[in-house]
């Protein structure tokens, strides 16, 4: 029988929760390990010779950007969110 000490549900608590920087990693992260996956596999399929130039053509064919505009929208507005907070507020003429 495991007894969790007050640190050890803390630390699995704080890792649950993640900022916006933490999720992009995550999922470029799921994307690139996604994408290595995809491309071993077509390097078996090929090497075994089980794939058509039909199936060949239909994969280079594919019409899903691999980053659409949204997900570069939302990365841009997570750097200028980060940017403001990282930036000291100057303050205003004739305040201390």
């Amino acid at each position: 029988m495991s007894t969790q000490t007050t640190r050890h549900r803390n630390r699995r608590a704080a890792q649950q929760h993640f900022d916006q920087r933490d999720r992009l990693i995550l999922a470029l992260y799921a994307q690139l390990k996604a994408e290595r996956e995809t491309r071993a596999a077509l390097e078996e399929a090929l090497a075994n010779g089980v794939l058509s130039s039909e199936v060949l053509q239909a994969i280079i064919a594919d019409p899903i950007p691999a980053i659409t505009s949204e997900d570069i929208a939302g990365i841009e507005q997570a750097l200028a969110h980060d940017a403001s907070r990282a930036s000291p507020t100057k303050p205003l003429s004739g305040e201390r």
